[in-house]
């Protein structure tokens, strides 16, 4: 069962997409700011991350700056979902190996659970 880490600050997005990721078969863990959701990497190992930007205690640009300097964190998929549509974030987010930059206004929870769930099976 592949499992999926979702990263977002926004209970409501964070319980609506966790609901959708176990509806389609996916084994699911989540955090709610960069802090813990680089905690829970070591211990779930995910197959793809959806991480947000903008939270509080740790960002989601600082959690994947982290979690690519570590060997066991270069390779994971990340997929950005954010209604940040700053250009410069967005390049930025590029530049560091994420797959896939979703602004959450312009998509559908079940979108983004399929657009995540390509990236991996």
């Amino acid at each position: 069962m592949k499992k999926i880490l979702v990263v977002e600050d926004d209970a409501n997005m964070r319980k609506l997409l966790v609901d959708e990721f176990n509806r389609q078969g996916f084994k699911t863990a989540e955090a709610s700011n960069g802090e813990e959701g680089l905690q829970l990497v070591l211990d779930f190992k995910p197959d793809s991350i959806v991480l947000d930007i903008i939270m509080p205690v740790m960002n989601g640009a600082q959690m994947l700056e982290a979690l690519r300097k570590e060997e066991w964190g270069k390779n994971i998929p990340v997929t950005i979902l954010t209604n940040a549509s700053d250009l410069g974030m967005i390049a930025t987010a590029l530049e560091r190996g994420v797959c896939k930059y979703i602004i959450k206004s312009d998509v559908a929870i079940d979108d983004i659970v399929k657009k995540v769930a390509d990236e991996i099976k």
